[in-house]
């Protein structure tokens, strides 16, 4: 039995959710499942927006073939060509021997990557602000390259309203038929997923992200339709700040996170410790992570929230402890900036991590590291504690009057 759902008069939601998928892209834990979304716009001329991944082909297929209602298909939009989007292009283009496929040059040559397909015979190009005529319904394009593969555009349907936004605005989780936001409870919990989805998909890519959005703002969005996640039709300005925020890099929250490494709990009592003057300081909210326990993807997105980030980490083979050094890799290759560091590390004989650390972090654009660095060796002692209380108190100066 299909589900779908209209979401205007003549447009359906044909996607559906995946619950059984661990890891995203093989790499993201997924704990409440991901979804994925099409649309089908049936007009004069029908036109479907993006397909879905092959993890729920039969329940989209049943979905598109009950919204069709015995037409044919004229078009497939492809918004984005990446595989959890267009993994059934080659099958629709079989299936629906007139089909037209819409996209950009960029589209097309990644159809014919992943499927050796030459579509130059049933093919629509389209560039920025292209236009395709539905009948009662028109689609605008935008191109927004880099947001966040080179092919990506979204379309924006005039007469509703509606942006479909691609990969942009999306989020982890399922939705279980419940397909709009206003129809789910959205507070920081959904938003830390929506925030992990951005920061590590997406977040390296902020200044394209900021470009598609000022290039979107002529626009009267009354709708916003995502390859994931939920279909915003209300305070949309609430989501559109948010990303505003992430693409700026600019923190959300004067706050302060602890990431710690630690092997027998020394460096881990530290932490504690700190966190312990900073509450007592009125600092409160300060979330703390074992680099060991919490999955990366977890920490990235914290990092895009919070406006200082603490890191204790052991020397470990003249190195920074492996996890954390994996931390600070990912912090530079999605392009973090406009953070405060402060720094702890530990070594029985050699501590270097402090430095190693420190120099990761140098990398990062408009980063500032507080000072002192605390050096402990092997475990906290009377010295090494009033260093620290010395750092709660930078610590505290510096979120107090930035």
């Amino acid at each position: 039995m299909e589900n779908l759902r209209e979401i205007k008069k003549d447009i359906y939601f044909l996607g559906g959710s995946d619950e059984r998928l661990a890891l995203f892209e093989n790499m993201f834990p997924l704990p409440n499942g991901v979804s994925y979304n099409a649309y089908l716009i049936n007009d004069e001329k029908t036109c479907l927006l993006d397909t879905v991944d092959e993890a729920i082909r039969s329940d989209f297929l049943e979905n598109l073939k009950a919204a069709l209602k015995g037409r044919r298909l004229d078009y497939l939009v492809v918004n984005h060509m990446e595989g959890d989007h267009g993994a059934l292009v080659k099958e629709l283009v079989d299936m629906y021997p007139e089909m037209i496929v819409v996209g950009n040059p960029k589209t097309f040559n990644y159809i014919e990557q992943f499927f050796g397909l030459d579509l130059s015979e049933r093919s629509l190009l389209v560039y920025d602000h292209s236009v395709l005529d539905l009948g009662k319904h028109q689609l605008t394009f935008y191109m927004t390259p880099m947001v966040h593969w080179p092919e990506v555009m979204m379309t924006y349907e005039t007469s509703e309203g509606i942006l479909f936004s691609a990969d942009a605005f999306g989020s982890f989780g399922a939705h279980h038929g419940s397909i709009f936001s206003d129809e789910n409870v959205i507070d920081e919990a959904w938003f830390a997923e929506a925030r992990r989805y951005y920061a590590n998909i997406v977040g390296k890519y902020g200044p394209q992200v900021l470009a598609a959005l000022s290039k979107l703002k002529e626009l009267d969005i009354k709708m916003i339709a995502p390859l994931h996640g939920l279909i915003w039709r209300k305070d949309l300005s609430l989501f559109i700040n948010k990303y505003q925020s992430w693409a700026s890099y600019e923190p959300e929250e004067k706050k302060a996170i602890i990431i710690y490494a630690s092997m027998y709990g020394n460096t881990k009592k530290a932490a504690d410790v700190l966190n312990s003057l900073l509450s007592e300081k009125g600092l409160h909210g300060t979330k703390v992570y074992d680099v060991s326990k919490t999955h990366l993807s977890y920490l990235i997105a914290e990092s895009f929230r919070a406006s200082h980030i603490i890191l204790a980490s052991p020397t470990y083979n003249n190195e920074i402890y492996p996890l954390l050094f994996n931390y600070l890799h990912d912090l530079k290759m999605l392009n973090l900036q406009n953070r405060t560091f402060a720094l702890i590390e530990n070594g029985t004989w050699g501590p270097m991590s402090g430095r190693l650390m420190k120099e990761k972090i140098q990398e990062l654009k408009n980063c500032a590291i507080l000072e002192p660095i605390v050096t402990i060796r092997s475990s906290l002692n009377k010295d090494s504690l009033e260093i620290l209380k010395t750092l709660s108190y930078s610590i505290q100066y510096s979120i107090e009057t930035k």
